[in-house]
């Protein structure tokens, strides 16, 4: 019996991405980056909502004040739903209008931390950023080709995160004096496709998601391969853990420069066999 089901729904998105549980809202979040929208899945229900964005949206994480944060194509900005407003961006890269936001996630000390790319994927102005719960913005990594990740070890001694256009996931300490240097913690083949979005379980594995690779795989806290899950979509964009007792794996997927199918930029639901860790909220 396959470990996946398909989440049936009339859309499929062009580059599904950001996935978030919100245990306030009994809800999984994810974005469809190029769409551009915001979609939600109530799990007391299964029903699926879907907003358009103003804007190329890359994430989303839970506001303490209420509300979500999101990454948009020209900055971060707080977002409400029911009714939709979206608040004044607060823009690292005004010196880069060519940038997007792509990938990003708060952590335990309730901090957002984010990557940006070229939105043609033609130039390496990446860069890996944390903006702080009082706004400010800090760069912890440049250079990037295309940024994803980051997620966080339960120990909370490690972030990681990839640069998807190199195959590379590298790793960081995290300290209280800051944040360590760059490490390579695993590398991709062509065969395995690009590294893209990635979580953590309670065990303290990283799960990466498999771009143009179908599949994900779970990697041990020294970076060896424990074992990976197929998926019939080719691009697999991100994953996250949800539930009461975040033992609901979700996985996201992208349709763009593929041939029309039913899988590719579906939603899939996965039996992993672990359960997860909270979602960080950020305090700004």
């Amino acid at each position: 019996m396959p470990l996946w089901r398909k989440i049936e729904r009339d859309v499929r998105d062009t580059l599904g991405e950001g996935a978030l549980w919100s245990a306030r809202d009994g809800a999984f979040y994810w974005v469809d980056i190029l769409a551009p929208a915001l979609n939600r899945l109530s799990l007391s229900n299964n029903s699926i909502t879907r907003w358009d964005m103003p804007a190329p949206l890359g994430w989303v994480a839970e506001r303490v004040s209420g509300g979500l944060i999101g990454g948009f194509r020209d900055g971060v900005a707080a977002i409400t739903l029911d009714p939709l407003t979206v608040g004044e961006r607060s823009d690292p890269e005004p010196h880069l209008p060519g940038n997007r936001m792509n990938d990003g996630k708060a952590d335990r000390h309730g901090a957002i931390w984010c990557g940006t790319m070229d939105m043609a994927e033609e130039e390496v102005t990446g860069s890996l950023y944390r903006l702080s719960p009082g706004g400010d913005w800090q760069v912890i990594d440049t250079d990037y080709t295309v940024p994803n990740g980051p997620a966080f070890s339960p120990c909370g001694n490690w972030m990681y995160h990839a640069d998807s256009g190199r195959r590379v996931i590298y790793r960081f300490a995290l300290t209280e004096g800051g944040v360590g240097e760059r490490q390579e913690f695993a590398r991709f083949s062509e065969e395995d496709g690009y590294p893209d979005g990635m979580t953590t379980d309670a065990e303290g594995y990283l799960w990466s998601a498999h771009w143009d690779g179908g599949r994900i795989t779970r990697f041990a806290p020294d970076g060896t391969r424990d074992r990976s899950i197929a998926l019939p979509a080719k691009r697999i964009t991100n994953i996250a853990f949800a539930g009461e007792g975040l033992d609901r794996m979700f996985v996201t997927s992208a349709s763009t420069g593929l041939p029309e199918s039913e899988f590719d930029g579906a939603l899939y639901e996965v039996d992993a066999g672990v359960t997860g860790n909270p979602a960080g909220t950020y305090l700004g």
